[in-house]
């Protein structure tokens, strides 16, 4: 896919999320003040009830911005209102029209996914410093470094979550419904990748798994490189380890579009 093709895609789909502001923005923010103010609360408790200053390596203030980073990171990450947009196609039909193009399916639709991630962009930025400037949080470790590396890990992580995903979404050509699924990789990516508890509070061993799988480097390992706390060698490392990662769902993706092309009859289902 051209350049300009992937940008002109990207740009239509960002405006077409633009199209009812009114809409959106009471929807991002409603959105962003339950999931960011329940956690909020849960800690508190948790740190208040347990008696604890320090828990898996976090203060409190420490925990809300860690949970901030990841809501806002997560958000264009994984895109969740897109998931399930290239199962759609598969159902309905409407991959009919993306084989006759002369461009890849998987090109148009991550170019359609980075402009529907626009708009978490411009969330992280705004939402992120009005929560820090009300809650009046500590600036951490973060520093113009550490943002740098935070914006290569975080488009990485984007990379890998849609790879991952892919694979999922082509069990349509299989299945008649694979919501089912889509329901657990959302359940295990957020549990094991640091979404809902920080994986410091898990036990050792099980860390020890954790920064293995790929799931980490969804959530957790984007957020801590935002607030400084990854090191330079270890960020390396991980990007090596999510380049794997991503290789190895590339291939498997790979393996069910084609398997999977030779099952579609192209009349949806």
């Amino acid at each position: 896919m051209s350049p300009r093709l992937f940008l002109h895609l990207l740009a239509f789909e960002f405006r077409a999320q633009l199209a009812f502001r009114a809409t959106f923005w009471i929807n991002a923010l409603a959105g962003f003040v339950a999931e960011f103010g329940v956690t909020w609360f849960v800690w508190s408790a948790v740190f208040r009830e347990s008696g604890k200053e320090v828990i898996g390596g976090y203060t409190l203030d420490g925990m809300v911005l860690y949970f901030l980073s990841v809501v806002l990171l997560g958000k264009i990450v994984s895109g969740r209102e897109f998931e399930g947009a290239i199962s759609g196609d598969i159902y309905e039909g409407t991959l009919n029209r993306y084989l006759v193009f002369p461009a890849p399916y998987t090109g148009f639709k991550y170019a359609q996914r980075i402009g529907f991630l626009g708009t978490a962009f411009v969330q992280f930025a705004l939402f992120g410093l009005a929560a820090i400037l009300i809650l009046v949080l500590p600036p951490g470790n973060v520093t113009w470094a550490s943002v740098g590396m935070a914006a290569v890990t975080t488009a990485a992580a984007s990379v890998l979550y849609f790879l991952v995903d892919n694979i999922i979404q082509y069990v349509a050509f299989w299945a008649d419904n694979v919501w089912s699924l889509d329901v657990a990789k959302r359940f295990v990516t957020m549990l094991l990748g640091g979404y809902m508890i920080p994986l410091s509070v898990f036990p050792g061993p099980a860390r020890g798994v954790l920064e293995v799988l790929p799931f980490r480097y969804f959530f957790e390992f984007p957020a801590r490189v935002l607030l400084g706390e990854i090191a330079p060698g270890e960020w390396a490392k991980g990007l090596a380890l999510m380049a794997a990662w991503g290789t190895a769902a590339w291939v498997a993706g790979r393996l069910l579009w084609r398997r999977g092309l030779l099952r579609y009859t192209g009349v949806g289902i």
